[in-house]
C-alpha cells in the first residue's frame, strides 16, 4: 500500500472517529441544548412583551386570562397573565416544565413564569410552549449536526489527500526517476528534485551518493573485464603457437602428443570464454552503433543455413512461421549473435528427432519473435537463473554459460524484453519482445 494512501487513511480514520465522538457528544447533550434554546426563546418573548407593554395591553391579557395570544389552531403557545398582591418582590424569570389545561386541551408545556410590576402594581406573567416545539428544535438540531458534521468531514478528507499528495510528490519522482527508471548507472541524472521537505532531500541525495557508488564500482568492472580478456588473449595465443610448434617436432610421443591436443583445446576453450566477456563488455559499455536496417526474416533465413548442417544431424523439425514481417534500426552482427544464440541452444538441448519453432506477429502493438522447442526444458531454478553467467540448463550438455548472458546483454542493448518458460521434459519457449 503506497504512503500516500496509508496517510489518508489514517487521516480519515481519525476524522471519523473524532467526528463520531463529537456527535455522540451532541446527541447526548440534544436533550439540554434543545431546552435552552427553548429557554432562550420563552425569554426573548418575555422581554419583547415587558417592552412593548402599555396599559391597554395589560387590560386585553387581564380580561381574556385563558386565551391565547398569538393564537394558532394547535394552540401550541399561550400567554397569561395575572394580578397579584402588591407585597412581592422583583424576582428573576423562573422555567419549568408542566401539564396546562387550556381551553379544555391538557398539553406539556414548558412554561415561563415572571413577576414584575407596572404603574405601581403587581402582575405575574406566564409565557408557554408545547413540548411538541422542543422535539421540532432537536430534530432541526440534529438535521443540522449531520449535515456539518459530513460537509467537514468531506472537506476534511479532499484536503488531507490533496495536501499529502503535494507532500509525496517529490517522494515518488525520487522512487520514479532516480530508481524505477535508471537502467545503467552510467546513465543516472544527479540533478536533486525540488522539494523543501528536509527528509526528501536527505533521501534524494542518499540515492546520488549510492549510484555514485554503483557508478564507480559498474565501471571498474566493466574495464577490468575488458583489460583482462586483453591481457589474456596475448598468452593465450602464445601458449597456442608453442603447443603448435611442438607438435611439428619430429618424432613426439604419442602421449605427449595427447596431451599436447587437450592443452590446445582447453587453450581454444578459454579464448572462446574470454571473447564472449569481451563481447558482453563491450555491448555493456555501448561501444557498438545501431545503424544499420534488420529484417527478422532475412536474418532468420540466413541463421538456418549457417546451422542447417547441425539440424540435420539431430534430425530436427524445423518451421519457420512469420506472419508480420519486421523491420528495425540495430546492429546486425549483434542481431545475428542474439539469434544464432538461441536458436542454437534449441538445437543444443534438443532431443533427436525434436522440433523448433518459429513464430513472429504482432501482439498488442508490439511484435514478438518466439522460438520453441519440445526438448529437455529447464526447472524452475534454471529458468530464473538462466541469464547468470556461467549457468547453464543442462549440465549434462558441454558449454561455458555465457550464451543466454550475451543474448541478454544485446537484448538490453537493442531495448528487447525476453521471456522464458520452460518445464522440464517438455521444451523451452523464448520470446523476444520488440
Amino acid at each position: 500500500m503506497k504512503l500516500q494512501v496509508k496517510f489518508s487513511l489514517y487521516n480519515a480514520v481519525t476524522k471519523i472517529a473524532i467526528i463520531l465522538l463529537l456527535g455522540a457528544a451532541i446527541l447526548f447533550s440534544l436533550e439540554r441544548l434543545a431546552y435552552n434554546q427553548l429557554d432562550n426563546r420563552l425569554i426573548k418573548k418575555k422581554n419583547k412583551i415587558i417592552k412593548n407593554l402599555t396599559d391597554s395591553e395589560i387590560d386585553s391579557l387581564l380580561n381574556n386570562q385563558d386565551s391565547f395570544t398569538d393564537y394558532n389552531i394547535l394552540k401550541e403557545e399561550f400567554i397569561v397573565l395575572q394580578d397579584i398582591p402588591d407585597n412581592q418582590k422583583d424576582s428573576s424569570a423562573i422555567v419549568y416544565t408542566e401539564r396546562r389545561e387550556i381551553e379544555g386541551n391538557i398539553e406539556v408545556y414548558r412554561i415561563l413564569n415572571y413577576k414584575f410590576s407596572y404603574h405601581t402594581n403587581w402582575y405575574n406573567l406566564e409565557i408557554g410552549e408545547t413540548m411538541t416545539t422542543l422535539q421540532s428544535i432537536k430534530n432541526s438540531i440534529r438535521f443540522y449536526t449531520l449535515i456539518v458534521l459530513v460537509i467537514a468531514l468531506l472537506i476534511t478528507l479532499v484536503a488531507d489527500y490533496a495536501f499529502s499528495n503535494y507532500l509525496l510528490k517529490p517522494f515518488y519522482l525520487i522512487i520514479d526517476k532516480k530508481i524505477n527508471k535508471v537502467d545503467d548507472p552510467l546513465h543516472y541524472n544527479y540533478q536533486n528534485i525540488p522539494t523543501t521537505t528536509e527528509d526528501f532531500k536527505m533521501l534524494d541525495n542518499s540515492v546520488n551518493t549510492l549510484m555514485r557508488k554503483i557508478n564507480t564500482l559498474f565501471a571498474l568492472e566493466k574495464q577490468f573485464i575488458a583489460n583482462v580478456s586483453h591481457e589474456l588473449l596475448t598468452p593465450i595465443s602464445i601458449l597456442s603457437t608453442r603447443f603448435e610448434n611442438m607438435l611439428n617436432t619430429p618424432e613426439i610421443p604419442v602421449e605427449h602428443e595427447n596431451k599436447i591436443y587437450a592443452s590446445i583445446k582447453t587453450l581454444n576453450r578459454l579464448k572462446v570464454i574470454i571473447n564472449s566477456l569481451l563481447l558482453i563488455s563491450k555491448v555493456e559499455n555501448n561501444q557498438y552503433l545501431k545503424t544499420e536496417e534488420i529484417d527478422l526474416r532475412e536474418k532468420l533465413n540466413d541463421i538456418y543455413e549457417d546451422l542447417e548442417d547441425r539440424i540435420a544431424d539431430k534430425n530436427i523439425s524445423y518451421q519457420i512461421d512469420i506472419r508480420d514481417d519486421y523491420k528495425f534500426i540495430g546492429n546486425k552482427a549483434l542481431m545475428h549473435t542474439l539469434l544464432m544464440n538461441v536458436i542454437n541452444n534449441a538445437i543444443k538441448y534438443n532431443r533427436e528427432g525434436g522440433q523448433i519453432s518459429i513464430t513472429g506477429n504482432v501482439i498488442n502493438q508490439k511484435y514478438v519473435l518466439t522460438v520453441s522447442d519440445n526438448g529437455f526444458g529447464m526447472s524452475e531454478e534454471l529458468v530464473a537463473n538462466a541469464f547468470d553467467r556461467f549457468k547453464r540448463g543442462n549440465t549434462e550438455e558441454n558449454g561455458f554459460g555465457l550464451g543466454l548472458a550475451i543474448v541478454q546483454s544485446i537484448a538490453i542493448f537493442h531495448k528487447i524484453d525476453i521471456e522464458i518458460k520452460s518445464v522440464e521434459n517438455v521444451g523451452t519457449s523464448i520470446s523476444m519482445i520488440f
